[in-house]
Parts: structure tokens; sequence; C-alpha cells
């Protein structure tokens, strides 16, 4: 990345947009939705199933299925920009710089977590999400351990800020590269 896109994150970054202080969404250069090339890299790798370096429409529908079971077919070919397959490149054209206001990306993926608005992640869904992700059998023990560590206010429950304080524990704090194999 050049050093004037750097600065430019960087400072986008710092910079949250003022609607009375509660707009939580960092902002890229032209007030869009700040998406990093690292979420971009990150996101593309977990839709690309097959590690061909292509999204496709099936690779969508297998990973997003998971998390909404009744979107229709417009959604998908809406969310792939109307192509049967993306690279990275093409992702990074469409969204690095993108104008996106109004929209909350962590509020909305806290939603498939609360899908009844309770303001909590509830913990059935969290299991089914996860077993369908291919974690295998997900047991009380284990659902208790991912909301202790998903819960920072420490209320026994995970809400929006938590989820929010987590997201943001990741990205601060990444997981170290594998080390190569010799």
């Amino acid at each position: 990345m050049s050093s004037k896109k750097g600065e430019d994150a960087s400072k986008a970054m710092k910079r949250r947009a003022t609607s009375g202080g509660d707009d939580l969404v960092p902002r890229n250069s032209k007030g869009g939705v700040l998406v990093t090339e690292e979420e971009l890299k990150a996101a593309f790798d977990f839709f690309d199933v097959d590690s061909s370096g292509k999204i496709t429409l099936g690779n969508l529908r297998k990973r997003l299925g998971v998390f909404y079971k009744n979107m229709p077919a417009k959604e998908y070919r809406f969310l792939m920009n109307n192509k049967s397959e993306m690279t990275l490149e093409d992702l990074k054209e469409l969204l690095l710089e993108n104008e996106v206001k109004n929209f909350d990306p962590v509020a909305e993926a806290f939603k498939v977590y609360d899908p009844d608005g309770t303001g909590f992640v509830d913990s059935n869904v969290l299991r089914s999400i996860f077993e369908n992700l291919g974690f295998g059998e997900i047991t009380d023990d284990d659902l208790t351990i991912l909301t202790e560590t998903g819960d920072v206010d420490g209320d026994g429950k995970i809400s929006l800020m938590d989820f929010r304080k987590m997201l943001d524990f990741n990205k601060q704090n990444p997981e170290p590269e594998p080390e190569p194999e010799t």
C-alpha cells in the first residue's frame, strides 16, 4: 500500500462521524465505511472456500447460508455486484473507497447472533453457527467458554458493545502467523 493511502486510512480510522458522538463506524476518506485491505483479505479468504483465488456465487451461498438461511438469490447477486465470480482485486475496487453511509457493519453482523432483537447474542444461534461452520458439536461447556470470552463487561451475556470490543481487540491483537515448517 502506498504511504499516502496508508496515511489516509490511518486518519480515517481515527476520524469518527459526529452524529451526536454515537456513530462508532470508522469512515474512509470519502465518508464511507472504512474497510482495510487486511479486512478485505480476511473476508476474501473466508469466502474463497476452495482456495481458487475467486469468490463464486456458490462460495458465497455456502458461507452466508450458515448465517442467513433464507437469503434470496437476488441478494447474493447484489453482493457479487452481478458477477458470477470476483477476485480479491475486484473486491478491493468495489469496497476500499466506498461511499456507503448510514450503515454499521458490526451492528448488522450482530443481528445474525441476535435474531429476536434482545440486545444479546442468542446462545442457541451461536451454537448453531459454530456447528454449521464445521466446528463439530458445541456442548454447553463450549457455549459457556464462548460467552465468557466474548462477554467483555462481565454481565454474563454478549451485547453489541461486547461484540464491538471483541472485534476491536482482535484487530489490535491479530493471531500470529504460523511458523513455516522446515
